[in-house]
């Protein structure tokens, strides 16, 4: 009960000294792939944001496009927080139902599920005392576990038995989010 307390008070404490944004990427949004976050202060200049990539897309031109990402992400602001150039380290997972881009001439997709860890830059710009613009860029190593399947057919094409695994290097990250501060 006593570190119940001592956490509650601590959460407090932080949040009632700090400055919260909501995010929307306005670039990924006019993609009909919403990317929305939250911002929050967690010391001088140090953030923490927390967003979600979705694509609710179950097909394009045939071929499944669906993918999930949740993103928790430290931030380092150089200058000041929300003003200037910063630089974040994520640890994230991910859900996909997705044809690769090495597949996009054929018949074949992949579901399955994975996690990813990089890092991004970005610089944000404060247009007045409620909204702020962030412009990032980020990526890192991405690793997935997932099943292969054939789109004519339904039938697994790999021959492993339960998940296959693949490992890349991506740039996944980027976009100009558009800020409104909270408190």
């Amino acid at each position: 009960m006593k570190k119940i307390f001592i956490l509650t008070i601590l959460f407090f404490s932080i949040h009632s000294q700090s400055q919260t944004y909501v995010k929307v990427n306005a670039m990924t949004t006019i993609f009909t792939i919403p990317n929305v976050g939250i911002e929050t202060s967690i010391g001088e200049k140090s953030t923490f944001q927390f967003d979600v990539l979705a694509s609710f897309w179950k097909s394009v031109d045939g071929k499944p496009r669906e993918f999930y990402t949740f993103t928790p992400e430290y931030r380092y602001h150089f200058k000041e927080k929300h003003n200037g150039f910063y630089a974040g380290a994520h640890i994230g997972a991910s859900i996909f139902n997705f044809q690769k881009w090495n597949y996009l001439n054929t018949d074949l997709y992949e579901k399955g599920m994975g996690y990813f860890i990089g890092s991004t830059i970005g610089y944000q710009v404060k247009i007045n005392d409620k909204f702020m613009l962030d412009c990032f860029l980020g990526g890192g190593w991405h690793q997935g576990f997932y099943k292969g399947y054939d789109i004519s057919t339904g039938e697994r094409y790999e021959k492993v038995k339960n998940y296959n695994k693949s490992g890349e290097w991506l740039p996944y990250r980027g976009g100009v989010m558009v800020s409104y501060k909270l408190n």
